[in-house]
Parts: C-alpha cells; structure tokens; sequence
C-alpha cells in the first residue's frame, strides 16, 4: 500500500526517507532515522517496532543487512513485512515477504533501497530508481528522495490511489537552532495530490527552518539598519528584530543583527508595496 525510498547523501552526512501511500498519515507509521546511525522505511503490514529495533541495531554496530535479518528472525509476521535500510556507511538491504500484496518488490544499490507495495506494477520502482542515480549528487538530499517518490508516482504509484507523502531527513546539528539532527520533517496526511504538497512544503521548509548559507548572507551596515527599523515599524513591529520574530525568520538573519538573508531582505523590502 506504500513506496518508499530510504537513501544516505553522496556526502555521508545525511541519512532520509521519502514515501507515499494511499493511508491516511503514512509519515507517522513508516519512516524513522538518526544522524549517524542509519534510516528505515516499514511497510505493507508495518511493524513499527521496526524503527527502533533497526536504529538501535544500527547504532551498536550492525550493517543494513545485519540488522534486516535480526528484525525479520524475530518476527512471525515477516512474510507480510515490506523493510529498507540504509545503514551510517550508505549499504542497503530490502526485504519484501511473499505474503505482501501485488505488485510488491524493491531495488537497491550504493546508498539507497527502494520498495512499495501494491503498485501498479514494477515500473514504479524502475522509475524511482531511474530518478534518484540520475540526480545531482550535490542536491540536497530531501529534494533527491522527493524526486525519486514523484518519478514513482507519475509512473503508476499506489494502484489503490493517493492520500499520503511524507519526507524525515536527519543531519547533525541541522535541526532548529542547530539543536538536534532533524533537518526535514515534512507531512502531508490527507490530500488528493500530496507529493506535490510536499513539495510546496519543502520549499517553505528551506525558506524557515534552513540556515542561511555563507553566500546568501547580506552585511548589515548602519544605513541598511536604520532602512531594516524602518521598514519594521512600517510593517506594525517595534523594530527589526522584532518583525524577524514575528514573522518566524530566525534561521535567516543573524542574532545580533550583523547580516540578513538576501531572500529576507526583498521580502521586507516588499512590504513597501
């Protein structure tokens, strides 16, 4: 009833998984990851106690593979269980048992496993597949998963339909304030085209929750500081940085004020018209 994609980036510093499903909220049942450790994807008849044992497995140590026969040995339900892994070092594993709807398969290659089930066939995966080898190694890594989960998509998808998108990437330090390793966490539960949705939430996601790159940083001298206050108190604030609270741009302008985002500056800008 889902497919997914489980990948670790080109750099090895970030590990995620996209999917999508005809059911309602899959991102709460499938997807699990941590920075450094690994990710998981569980489906067909999900185990979620999967995401936990698989990270844990991980985190001691065990390959993707290792820890895709210890959760399978200890299950009875395996032949109804769909699972990819990627482990800390980018190797893959994918088990799809004989009792899961058709069509139901996986591909795995260097850094990534890919499965789903009930599909309408197994162009699904090829096409997933296709897109995610034929993406820019540089590109960030939720914007390579979601390619690959909206290839699957216009290829066939669920047979059953759409209702569900869901994309977990994790990083060190890439989390809100740099706090915690949670860089993407992007749901959309119940909506007739919900990739793309996801999609319109990534962008709001880098926009937010993304830091400022070096390049995107613009110097803030006295002149532009007092046109920023200005602007500020046009738009109702008491001041700057106070409209930077307000309107939710804290990961793009500096605490103390020294640089703005160059995106954040045309959008205060803009509140002149």
């Amino acid at each position: 009833m889902t497919f997914s994609i489980v990948a670790r980036s080109a750099d090895g510093q970030s590990w995620g998984v996209a999917v999508a499903s005809k059911f309602l909220a899959v991102g709460s049942a499938v997807p699990a990851a941590v920075a450094g450790v690994g990710a998981i994807a569980t489906q067909a008849d999900a185990n979620v106690a999967y995401k936990g044992q698989a990270l844990a497995h991980l985190d001691d140590g065990a390959t993707a593979s290792v820890a895709l026969q210890r959760l399978l040995e200890d299950d009875e339900g395996r032949d109804h269980r769909q699972v990819g892994i990627v482990d800390v070092d980018g190797n893959a594993a994918s088990h799809t048992g004989h009792a899961c709807l058709d069509w139901a398969g996986s591909a795995t290659g260097e850094g990534y496993a890919i499965q789903g089930n009930i599909l309408t066939g197994a162009e699904v995966v090829e096409a997933m597949e296709r897109a995610w080898l034929a993406s820019p190694e540089g590109a960030p890594l939720a914007r390579r998963l979601l390619e690959a989960l909206a290839a699957g998509d216009e290829a066939g998808g669920d047979s059953r339909g759409r209702q569900s998108a869901a994309v977990l990437v994790v990083q060190d330090g890439a989390g809100y304030g740099g706090l915690d390793d949670i860089a993407v966490d992007l749901r959309v539960d119940d909506h007739p085209t919900p990739i793309p949705e996801l999609l319109r939430l990534l962008d709001l996601n880098d926009l937010y929750l993304t830091a400022s790159t070096d390049e995107e940083k613009v110097p803030v001298e006295p002149e532009l500081a007092a046109e920023l206050d200005e602007l500020a108190r046009a738009a109702g604030a008491r001041d700057f940085q106070a409209w930077v609270g307000t309107e939710n741009y804290e990961m793009r302008v500096a605490p103390d004020g020294s640089w703005i985002d160059e995106k954040v500056l045309e959008i205060i800008r803009g509140t002149r018209a």
